[in-house]
């Protein structure tokens, strides 16, 4: 469990989780080595009814949304930056102009809005529930069915061990396989098969890892036990019988418009039969017997996450750590990367507007991982490297961080692909250049691969102009390391970035 707030910390932290059903917002306080909720907001929203056939998300769900997030603006006004974190999930992973629902979607919020990838999504989903469970040794099954995706988890205590995230969700299978709201018994079989093909590949893997119990968190599962209580279908938990008895309910009420079923609330009904046939084939699939239900769940699990970043205890870090160990980059050479790059940051980060905190974190990870290419092979390695952590599985680590860490190593080495840069925003764009050119200079000097120290560098920019100052007599006795920076400022000067050295 978490240790007492430390000093330091925000009195109060808050999450935001823009799912594909409903938008929710938790606003908690960290006392005394527990979460301490003070207040919660849930809106139904239904983003992913708002994606065309082309996934383009429609003006009518985008103002939808964005009047829900200005009524969690007014909520969030007054917490710091930093205190907050906005998490978009499968819809916003899908809709192919997010980019300027985020933008709209951050100013109404006053907070910045993150897409997270679906694995990453079930790493947060198990960490906020197995915050809700006795600790014990035990292995977990944990299962949460969103608007747009299943994400299906097995963990330990807090760590999630085996993690995917389906597309199939209450929301696309209601549209798909119960169009106009239709409930017959073809289309409930129709719709079970299509999640079991999507379950198909992985239930074997999950069969054979193993837990000793299963949980369900959020809406869907919430309104299943629900209703199987309330109707007095099961008495410890949701099982198989008592679902098929809910799905002949369904079959005999014809229409969701029919639906009279005790424990169903008004909004659920029209995405409740899309959601109850990915269940059933999970419990099918997985050969679940009994499964219990959290209250707690995405947004739970990002709160603690940004208490770990708050406290250091950045799980980003340790992803960081274990790719530099898995494509065996050298440390030595990347600690002296790292070194440099920081203390050239140090020297311009307030006239070049990186002072941020997360300038420092982005560069550094980069330098560490600058050279994870060569495992790939020598040529063009920075390429390699660049698709290496575009692709991986990076716990911890948004769809923007992933992609902004990419391209600095794309970036670090020959010609200075400016390009790449025109899909961020323009002042994302900016930042990302800069800290690009500052990487380059920390390996253009070592090079060498020296193990020797390097001191007293200085560094002073104007917009697009760059000064490095080096220790008197420095560059007489490396002259290679003169030749390549005549060659970066070849480079640099290519992407309009002036550079002059003594």
């Amino acid at each position: 469990m978490m240790a007492a707030t430390e000093p330091g910390s925000p009195d109060s932290i808050a999450a935001v989780d823009l799912g594909s059903n409903s938008f929710h917002l938790i606003v908690a306080q960290p006392l005394n080595g527990h979460m301490h909720v003070i207040d919660r907001l849930r809106e139904t929203v239904r983003l992913a009814a708002g994606l065309d056939a082309r996934d383009h998300l429609g003006a009518d769900a985008r103002e939808r949304a964005l009047e829900c997030l200005r009524r969690f603006g007014q909520r969030l006004e007054g917490l710091p930056p930093g205190s907050v974190r906005v998490v978009g999930t499968n819809t916003l992973r899908k809709a192919r102009n997010a980019g300027d629902f985020i933008e709209e979607a951050t100013t109404a919020l006053g907070h910045p809005v993150e897409i997270i990838a679906g694995r990453e999504e079930a790493r947060l989903i198990y960490l906020g529930v197995s915050h809700s469970l006795p600790d014990a040794p035990d292995n977990h099954l944990v299962v949460d069915i969103g608007g747009g995706s299943t994400e299906v988890i097995i963990g330990r205590r807090f760590e999630a061990l085996h993690r995917e995230s389906l597309y199939m969700g209450c929301v696309s299978y209601s549209q798909a396989y119960f169009s106009e709201g239709r409930l017959t018994a073809s289309a409930m079989e129709e719709a079970v098969l299509a999640a079991r093909l999507e379950l198909e590949p992985v239930e074997g893997d999950y069969r054979g890892f193993g837990w000793s119990d299963a949980v369900g968190a959020s809406g869907t599962i919430k309104a299943v036990r629900q209703v199987i209580e309330q109707n007095s279908w099961s008495e410890g938990g949701i099982t198989l019988a008592s679902l098929r008895r809910l799905s002949q309910a369904m079959v005999k009420a014809g229409h969701v418009d029919n639906l009279d079923l005790k424990g169903l609330k008004e909004e659920r009904r029209p995405v409740f039969a899309g959601g109850v046939a990915v269940l059933i084939a999970l419990f099918e699939a997985l050969e679940i017997e009994v499964m219990q239900v959290s209250d707690w769940a995405l947004r739970e699990g990002v709160l603690y996450d940004l208490i770990g970043r708050i406290r250091h205890e950045d799980v980003r870090e340790r992803t960081i750590t274990a790719m530099a160990k898995r494509y065996n980059a050298d440390a030595a050479q990347a600690q002296r990367v790292e070194k440099t790059s920081l203390a050239l940051l140090g020297g311009i980060a307030d006239s070049w507007g990186l002072d941020d905190g997360e300038a420092e974190h982005l560069l550094g990870w980069a330098a560490r991982l600058h050279e994870i290419g060569l495992a790939v092979a020598h040529s063009q390695h920075h390429k390699h490297a660049a698709y290496l952590l575009e692709n991986s599985d990076m716990p911890g680590f948004s769809r923007l961080e992933q992609q902004s860490l990419a391209l600095l190593v794309r970036s670090h080495r020959q010609k200075f692909p400016a390009g790449r840069f025109k899909g961020f925003s323009s002042a994302t764009a900016t930042h990302l250049q800069r800290m690009a050119v500052l990487l380059r200079l920390a390996v253009t000097l070592h090079r060498s691969r020296s193990g020797a120290p390097l001191s007293g560098v200085g560094i002073a920019v104007d917009a697009k102009r760059i000064r490095l100052q080096l220790p008197e007599g420095w560059l007489d006795a490396n002259p290679l390391t003169r030749a390549d920076l005549e060659v970066e400022a070849g480079f640099l000067t290519a992407a309009k970035y002036h550079l002059k050295f003594d």
